[in-house]
């Protein structure tokens, strides 16, 4: 198991830093020259489109490991919320609020429940059947940064340099964990506890 993992994060995580440093860059230079309108609307697509391509990760390595077409499906949506929820919102909320800028709580799960479920089935049921990872994973990182970002952005008031350092820093835990963790190491762990389900 533990094999497995180590092998997983060797192959994934050159994707996961790549994906990072390109998209803070990016994300930082959208917002910062003002062009878009309305960062709201923006995180509310990036968040979904963000679970979309988690659960085809999540889904295809643990179909990779373990072929049950249903329990794949299920994994992949789980934890695409799940840790797609962390990685967006609570960990950014959290992290905003230890060093002090002002944030609301949104949690897109409630508030629009078809969309997020709807979009981690798709790409769920698209990870089973292309049982693609890596670039999947990269779109993964890539676009979870994003959504971190336009979180802050979206419902915090307060962008002094400082606070922009501090969001670096945030953006960066809140994405690189639970991105691996979510991708990699919970298939893998998942189809051990599950080894015996036929």
């Amino acid at each position: 198991m533990i094999k497995n993992i180590l092998h997983e994060l060797k192959e994934h995580v050159p994707f996961t830093a790549l994906a990072t440093f390109v998209s803070i860059a990016l994300a930082f230079l959208v917002i910062k020259t003002n062009i878009i309108s309305s960062i709201v609307s923006i995180f509310y697509i990036f968040h979904p489109i963000h679970l979309f391509f988690s659960a085809i990760v999540s889904s295809a390595l643990f179909y990779k490991y373990k072929k049950n077409i249903i329990f794949s499906i299920l994994i992949g949506v789980f934890i695409s919320i799940i840790i797609g929820s962390i990685s967006d919102i609570f960990l950014p909320y959290l992290g905003s609020s230890l060093f002090g800028i002002p944030i609301s709580f949104h949690l897109p799960a409630i508030e629009n429940p078809l969309l997020i479920f709807g979009t981690s089935i798709f790409g769920a049921v698209i990870g089973i059947t292309t049982k693609k990872t890596k670039f999947p994973h990269f779109l993964h990182v890539f676009i979870s940064v994003f959504a971190s970002l336009l979180y802050i952005f979206a419902y915090s008031t307060n962008f002094s340099l400082l606070n922009l350092f501090f969001i670096l820093i945030i953006t960066t835990i809140s994405v690189v964990i639970p991105c691996c963790l979510g991708d990699i190491i919970l298939p893998v762990l998942l189809k051990e506890k599950l080894r015996k389900i036929k």
